[in-house]
């Protein structure tokens, strides 16, 4: 299959660079996956949208304001970095501007004294060794709400709250599960006044999920790996709502790719693993009987698992209808029902 098949005409005016003035007021675009049947509703309504006592799977990673700008040393350019996984207690795996010029043995200083070394080099990556250890209050301090490339601004004090879920819980992730900063609390209290049930999992999202696919066809691209959770009791709860025929709604591609990469032999597999999963279409799901979801860039392994779920060609003329009716796009824009 071909990466060039995954790829559509977005005006740059409809990539959202704010997020909607109240959380919880975007436009919904519900896809009947059987029949490609669209209908155009709000986020509010997703009670009503939603199968009886279905299962929603929330992943309630917490952001990291993982993003730093500091001085060369030796030249005082400045120069920022985004910290992606901890390698050992000074160590980060980072990624860094003009990666090209960044060499080993290269010194920076940051905000609050902190003196940090290029160290080593993976790829278009850098291992960036500092003198003390870096941990989240320090971010909360000194960082900076990483936010995606295709926001062409800034971050500022309102991204710390809108760039986060209400249900956020365990630090980790370099980008924000954006389906998630839809919902709201009176949202979340609706629905389960309404039967539905809710779940929570952590997948801690990484770089990946920014990168494009480069391969010519889509079977070579190299997955990213990230790290999951999934406690017993949320497991449980899956299990039981699979074996009562409920409906399990993924909200978000990351707890698609939780989910379907946990699930071995009719169970989940509890406590932490990681998983590399690529879904794209073809691919026969386990767990996810409906997905939640915003809409994604073009040639990207999260639009491919959208095809995955609802077929390429009701997603991809979903896509041109969503840019036809002016739909926001990517983390902070509209969002999909798929059912």
């Amino acid at each position: 299959m071909k990466s060039r098949d995954f790829f559509f005409d977005l005006p740059p005016a409809l990539i959202a660079q704010y997020p909607p003035a109240e959380r919880g007021r975007s436009r919904l675009l519900v896809l009947d996956r059987g029949t490609g049947k669209r209908g155009h509703h709000v986020v509010g309504e997703l009670p009503e949208l939603l199968a009886p006592r279905s299962l929603l799977v929330f992943n309630n990673s917490r952001v990291r304001k993982a993003r730093l700008r500091g001085r060369a040393e030796k030249t005082g350019a400045r120069v920022e970095f985004l910290l992606l996984t901890k390698r050992d207690a000074l160590t980060w795996k980072t990624l860094v501007q003009r990666a090209s010029r960044r060499r080993s043995g290269s010194r920076y200083v940051f905000d609050g004294g902190v003196t940090a070394e290029i160290t080593g080099e993976e790829g278009e990556f850098r291992l960036l060794r500092f003198d003390r250890i870096i941990d989240d209050d320090w971010l909360d301090r000194y960082g900076h709400i990483p936010l995606p490339p295709y926001i062409k601004r800034e971050d500022t004090p309102g991204d710390n709250d809108r760039y986060q879920t209400v249900y956020a819980g365990p630090p980790g992730s370099a980008a924000a599960p954006t389906a998630g900063l839809h919902f709201t609390r009176e949202l979340l209290g609706r629905l389960e006044a309404a039967g539905m049930e809710t779940v929570f999992i952590t997948l801690h999202v990484g770089l990946g999920t920014f990168l494009p696919v480069r391969t010519e066809n889509i079977e070579d691209h190299p997955m990213h790996e990230e790290v999951f959770t999934v406690s017993g009791e949320a497991a449980e709860r899956i299990e039981r709502a699979k074996a009562e025929k409920r409906k399990v709604v993924a909200v978000g591609t990351t707890s698609v790719r939780t989910l379907e990469s946990a699930w071995k032999g009719g169970r989940l597999k509890r406590g932490e693993g990681t998983t590399s999963i690529f879904i794209y279409p073809g691919y026969s799901f386990k767990v996810v009987d409906t997905l939640f979801t915003n809409f994604h860039t073009p040639g990207s392994t999260l639009l491919m698992l959208v095809c995955a779920f609802a077929g390429r060609e009701h997603v991809m003329e979903t896509y041109a209808r969503a840019v036809a009716e002016g739909y926001r796009f990517f983390s902070y824009g509209d969002a999909m029902l798929i059912r």
